[in-house]
């Protein structure tokens, strides 16, 4: 899977797990521009677990480990490729 389709899908599973959220950017802050909390993240990330078919640490479940939605594709971008 290409960056631009990881980055394109993370933003579809943030507008389903978040709908509250308007004109969502891969690259903006989602503590300060959004909102996001712990629990938001934590269900963001089973979802992406879910879609891709990878798995995250507990590590890399904490809301602190992503400044932005396109730091989380980054993370699902690595995994996937490293499984390959």
């Amino acid at each position: 899977m290409e960056k631009d389709e990881i980055r394109k899908a993370v933003l579809e599973l943030v507008d389903e797990v978040m709908p509250e959220l308007e004109d969502v950017s891969l690259d903006k802050n989602i503590v300060t521009e959004y909102g996001v909390n712990s629990i938001s993240i934590i269900k963001l990330i089973v979802e992406a677990e879910k879609k891709f078919g990878i798995s995250f640490t507990d590590y890399e479940l904490a809301l602190d480990s992503y400044d932005t939605f396109g730091d989380l594709a980054a993370v699902i971008y690595d995994k996937l490729e490293n499984a390959e």
